[in-house]
């Protein structure tokens, strides 16, 4: 199996900070986010910091981008993330029960800039990827012309929020 799998649950998307777009079953969640080593420390703690220190090799954390939430309308559980961090672009698939994740490392120079790759992967892969995930009984009523109308808001938040940080303005989308 490809990536790594940690027994620690992700940290959440930031509700104040993180702009949800509705897809049918699906909630898709865009979020201009911030991980360092305070962001580690405010949600980790005991056994699960350790874990995360141990993943990290004792590395300062610090690094920033735009956060693709792929949430359960009902459950309101996040399935998958695609961090298109600056330094270490990555994605998450999310164990049902929250308790788990299998992160990804993202190689930009195979596969190009990665919100390009994301959204075709929504509209390509995405019952795949939810099956991965535990998302199953999610996959029978996707709707494809809702995903689809979704993902070209996904696409223009996340654009608007790239585009400040190219800028230079390092804070969060607006909720």
């Amino acid at each position: 199996m490809i990536g790594t799998t940690y027994s620690v649950p992700p940290i959440p998307p930031d509700p104040e900070h993180t702009v949800y777009v509705d897809a049918g079953v699906l909630r898709i969640g865009v979020e201009h986010r911030l991980l360092d080593d305070a962001e580690l420390a405010a949600n980790y703690k005991g056994a699960a910091m350790e874990e995360i220190e141990q993943a990290v090799g004792g590395q300062e954390v610090q690094d920033n981008g735009v956060s693709v939430h792929v949430c359960g309308a009902q459950d309101g559980h996040e399935y998958l993330r695609f961090d298109m961090f600056e330094h270490g672009p990555h994605y998450h698939y999310i164990d049902r029960g929250g308790e788990e994740q299998t992160i990804i490392d993202f190689d930009r120079v195979a596969l190009g800039e990665m919100l390009p790759w994301v959204l075709h992967k929504l509209r390509s892969r995405l019952a795949e990827m939810l099956e991965r995930a535990g998302g199953g009984d999610l996959v029978a009523s996707l709707n494809s012309t809702l995903i689809d109308l979704s993902l070209l808001e996904v696409e223009k938040l996340a654009l608007a929020a790239q585009e400040e940080l190219a800028a230079g303005q390092k804070d969060r989308l607006p909720a």
